[in-house]
């Protein structure tokens, strides 16, 4: 029988900013999501109090290949465990100094304190899943749900009425209110909505989001997420449009969208964790190159 087990990996010494799933079976566990090696010691100590070793961990299934949902993955390979990725992030993972220097760019010397390392994973370690493919792990049977939008190579995983959803499903932090993460390069608000139409399709009991935890009231949810991605995305727009540096947008977006989540009953503290799991200057950058590719008829 499955037991599903949330580990808070206490990003940044903050409660419910990126959590990782360890699955019980009567076969042993496997893991969803890694978090980034920077919280691996608070993984492997959530791992561990449920009785089991990294080594025990023998599958670990990634919605997508960004720092905070795949960082520490290479570390379950170097103990034998078998990393289930989306076709794209394969060659990522296999090689990640395209990925890990491109990210340099962005967090500069901040790189070591917010990720940790990210070290190559054997190619006969990598498994590329499919869209709407079966893993079977156990005696449990999981299936792959391509679902873009956030990101070109996320998958969504369903097993039985629960789905995973990485980030494709926004961030929801204690009670305040679904939020849609856009960073760059490859934000598509079309994919994301039919994504979103995706997940409802399955029509699941259940969501678990990586940021953060379980999700009952989906239907909900998931409009109220995808309210707030036109939201966002239509506030972009006009600065888009007027060519504003974006450093000048991040601060008015940063108070726009903290009176949101103010609106939403969210106190200070909890304003802050969301910035953790979510950035303000990520979605700036991320929308205004869905603009980009918009306006130039890319998407």
């Amino acid at each position: 029988m499955m037991k599903i087990n949330i580990i808070d990996l206490h990003f940044l010494n903050t409660e419910e900013a990126i959590a990782s799933f360890l699955i019980e079976t009567s076969d042993g566990p496997f893991l969803i999501e890694t978090g980034p090696s920077s919280t691996f010691d608070q993984l492997e100590k959530g791992i561990k109090s449920y009785g089991y070793e990294i080594a025990d961990i023998k599958h670990v299934l990634l919605t997508h290949i960004h720092f905070d949902h795949a960082g520490a993955a290479w570390k379950f390979a170097s103990e034998g465990a078998k990393i289930y990725v989306h076709p794209i992030g394969v060659p990522h993972l296999e090689n990640p100094s395209k990925l890990w220097h491109s990210a340099a760019q962005i967090y500069g010397d901040q790189m070591e304190y917010l990720w940790g390392n990210m070290e190559a994973i054997s190619i006969n370690q990598l498994e590329a899943v499919p869209h709407c493919s079966i893993l079977k792990i156990g005696d449990i049977e999981i299936k792959a749900l391509h679902t873009p939008g956030h990101a070109s190579h996320h998958i969504a995983w369903l097993i039985g009425e629960e789905i995973f959803t990485g980030d494709v499903a926004g961030v929801k932090i204690s009670k305040g209110p679904a939020v849609p993460p856009c960073p760059p390069p490859d934000i598509n608000l079309e994919d994301w909505k039919n994504s979103i139409q995706l997940i409802k399709n399955e029509k699941p009991k259940s969501l678990y989001l990586t940021h953060f935890g379980k999700i009952v009231d989906i239907e909900e949810h998931l409009d109220d997420l995808e309210k707030t991605l036109d939201s966002w995305s239509n506030w972009i727009k006009p600065y888009f449009e007027k060519n504003t540096d974006q450093k000048e947008v991040i601060p008015i977006f940063m108070e726009f969208t903290q009176q949101q989540l103010k609106n939403k009953g969210c106190d200070n503290d909890l304003i802050q964790v969301y910035e953790y799991a979510n950035p303000s200057w990520m979605s700036v950058a991320g929308l205004y190159r869905y603009w980009i590719l918009k306006n130039s008829g890319k998407i």
